[in-house]
């Protein structure tokens, strides 16, 4: 099972943003692609946000035309005051550099609801 799981970490396809200008790379490389982001601000002392790791995995394969970025508030914590987040687990959907939607708690239906409507409507948007 452990081998499994280190396997599962290596193929992860939410990237974690590590200093401001990693943040600032994978949003503007983004924002040049048209391609959605979305940003689970995370700290590893606060067990809903740990809990909602596995899911925001999940949905990040399940969509694979948006980036999913993961942030720990407590390595990057300019990119979370910038972005005015106070509380773990805060989400935001992002397009074109602007937050369109933001979503605090660990509430995984709403989550899956929300990023499924967003990606919906960014693929009419786009056809």
């Amino acid at each position: 099972m452990e081998a499994a799981a280190q396997e599962q970490q290596n193929k992860s396809r939410v990237v974690k943003v590590d200093s401001v200008e990693s943040w600032e790379t994978f949003v503007s490389q983004a924002n040049n692609q048209g391609c959605p982001v979305v940003v689970h601000f995370t700290a590893i002392w606060c067990m809903p946000s740990v809990a909602m790791n596995p899911l925001f995995e999940e949905l990040a394969s399940a969509y694979p035309d948006v980036l999913f970025l993961s942030v720990d508030v407590d390595d990057v914590k300019d990119v979370a005051s910038k972005l005015e987040v106070k509380a773990m687990p805060t989400f935001l959907l992002m397009r074109e550099g602007a937050v369109v939607d933001k979503l605090v708690g660990a509430n995984p239906e709403e989550i899956r609801k929300r990023i499924d409507s967003f990606v919906q409507s960014i693929r009419v948007y786009v056809a």
